[in-house]
Parts: C-alpha cells; structure tokens; sequence
C-alpha cells in the first residue's frame, strides 16, 4: 500500500501545498485501486500529476469543511463536462450524510440531480466497514466542530516484494481533538497520518477542535502505532515545533507529511528532516 501526499497544508491552500488530500493506492492482484481521503480546495489540480482522473475508485470525504473537500465540484466539472465524454461509471464518494446536497449547493445546483448524475454518494455509519477493491475502510466518529467528522482506517489485503499475502494498515485522523474513537481507527496501525494543526501554549485555549503535536503523539503512543506522519500545519506553524512537541510523547518513528512525497506503508521513513520552500519539515 502506497500512500502520496497530494496535499497536507492545514486549513487551507499554502505556498507549497494544497489542503487535504491523500491518494492510497494498492493492487488486488489484477490492478492498481486508487482511493483519496479528502479532496480538499487546491488539490485537484495537483492530484493530476500523479494520477489520471478518470482512474479514481472512490472518494473519502472526513468532513465537510472546505479545506478537506470543495474540491470535489471541480471534479464534478470535469467529469460532467468533459468534452470526449467520461465513459466511466460515476465514481463512488463516501461521507457525511449531507455531503450530496452540501457539495450541490456550493455549486449553486438544484439538489435534484445535483450531482448524483456524477457521483455515487453513500454516507458513513459509524463503525460500519465498507470495502473498495483491496481497501477495507471503517469511520470512527471523532471530536471536531463538524455535523459530522471522522477518523478513517484504511486496510489492504496485498502481497509484499516476496510474493507472500500482507495486511497493511493505515490510519487518517481527518481533523479532530484528543477522543477515544482517533486511539480506535490508529489501534496497531503501520501508519498513523495525524494532523497537528495547533502549538502547545499558543492555542491552549481552544477546545474541540485540533491536536497539537504533544496530544498526535499522545494518541499515537496509546494505539500502538508504528509510525507517526504529522499532517494538516498550517502555514504559520512550525514543523520542528511540531515535532519535538510529538516526540515528547511518542519513541515510534516519525515524520512532518510533504506535498508530493509517496510512502511505502509497510516501510519505516526515509528522509528525517527535508527543507521545503524555507520552512523545516520531516518527510
């Protein structure tokens, strides 16, 4: 299982990255599958170089926040309006109950058809696993100022370099406050991708809305992960604080998610500390 940031600036677009999206790619054995948590504003245009659209299995909204998915009416556009015609079935999106009539009124569609004629929304249930290809895929319900948000575990039934069956498993917090269901979908993960959007001492005062470094580790040290990816800092932070707030709580391996870097799910992290457009970032 491969995972590639498409974007991870914190909410919204930054000088180096888009806002939330994650393409996770496995093969069952026949082909490639390709699914995105979030489509946030921003990353449609990226998501480009690194897939066809047209290859996209489904679409994994957390929440409905603009910066974890407006870009889905962009991808609305190109598929209704592409000029040699999509010749694809509609491509499956998974969210919050609302997510059909939402995405159709920031659009300024009617919501009937809204955009049903392109997209086949399901909604989350809780708990409720759904499976994609390869990818089993289960919502957590989470702590964020959201009708609703989750934390979404990802698992893939693969092969490794020998040719022998492996699960894989990844973890995605979406955005979120320390809660128990973010410990329940990162529980003995391979990879926990973990927004850090606060600081320690500056934001203390906000509750209920995102982790800081110290809490990401904290929840990661609880379930047991292997690896901890910090995502979703805003422009203004700074990912060494980030880090060194998450290695006060966390002795696992760890890294700051870049823009345009792929992981190999299975494997430790390469690069400890890159230098991206002036500011200092794992990767």
């Amino acid at each position: 299982m491969k995972l590639t940031i498409v974007g991870c600036s914190g909410s919204f677009p930054g000088p180096a990255s888009p806002a939330s999206c994650y393409l996770v790619t496995a093969n069952d054995g026949v082909r490639d599958w390709r699914i995105l948590l979030d489509l946030g504003n921003g990353s449609l245009g990226a998501l480009q170089r690194y897939m066809d659209l047209r290859d996209i299995d489904a679409v994994l909204l957390t929440h409905l926040h603009p910066d974890h998915c407006m870009d889905l009416c962009g991808l609305h556009v190109a598929v209704h309006w592409d000029p040699s015609g999509w010749n694809r079935d509609r491509i499956k999106v998974w969210g919050p109950a609302a997510t059909a009539d939402r995405m159709a009124t920031a659009y300024g569609l009617e919501l009937d058809p809204g955009m049903h004629e392109d997209f086949e929304f399901s909604n989350w249930t809780a708990g409720s696993a759904v499976q994609i290809g390869p990818f089993t895929v289960t919502p957590y319900p989470v702590r964020h100022p959201a009708e609703e948000a989750y934390a979404l575990r990802v698992e893939a039934r693969t092969v490794d370099a020998d040719g022998e069956p492996v699960l894989r498993t990844l973890a995605y917090s979406g955005d979120t406050d320390s809660c128990p269901g973010l410990e329940d979908a990162a529980r003995d993960t391979d990879v926990f991708l973990c927004e850090a959007a606060f600081h320690e001492g500056r934001d203390d005062a906000i509750e209920g809305v995102h982790l800081t470094g110290r809490r990401a580790g904290e929840a990661a040290t609880a379930a047991q992960a292997r690896r901890l990816l910090l995502t979703h800092l805003p422009v203004w932070n700074d990912a060494s604080v980030s880090v060194s707030e998450a290695r006060g709580t966390y002795s696992g391996d760890l890294a700051v998610a870049v823009a345009g870097v792929s992981y190999d799910v299975g494997s430790p992290f390469t690069a400890p500390l890159a230098v991206q457009g002036g500011a200092r970032e794992a990767g």
